[in-house]
């Protein structure tokens, strides 16, 4: 499956975004749904994840309660909701697939481009 993110930019903090992951194909549905972020000089951080199975989500301690992931099977499309947002939030953002209901980057296969998200102070 291939993926597209889209929906960064800059924002002042407290401020919201929702980032979008557009899939092709006809199999989105059969794929846990990820979003990781990767800041300067930092690694890849695992941000949430639904599970393809039951919706079921899972997120970060550091996002909890601000982000709210989401899908459409019917649009072939992820989201991730990010409200309250932080300037510690600040990195390029990742979408995922991954066949299995992980939370580690490693098993995810396919991979979209990043989509960068700023926050100011």
């Amino acid at each position: 499956v291939q993926l597209q993110a889209s929906g960064g930019g800059l924002v002042q903090a407290g401020g919201s975004l929702r980032l979008s992951c557009a899939a092709s194909g006809r199999t989105f549905s059969r794929y846990t749904m990820g979003w990781f972020r990767q800041a300067p000089g930092k690694e890849r951080e695992f941000v949430s994840n639904i599970v393809q199975s039951d919706a079921s989500a899972n997120y970060a301690d550091s996002v909890k309660g601000r982000f709210t992931i989401s899908r459409d099977n019917a649009k072939n499309t992820a989201y991730l909701q990010m409200n309250s947002l932080k300037p510690e939030d600040t990195a390029v953002y990742y979408c995922a697939a991954s066949v299995m209901p992980s939370i580690v980057a490693r098993t995810y296969s396919s991979w979209g481009q990043g989509t960068q998200v700023t926050v100011s102070s």
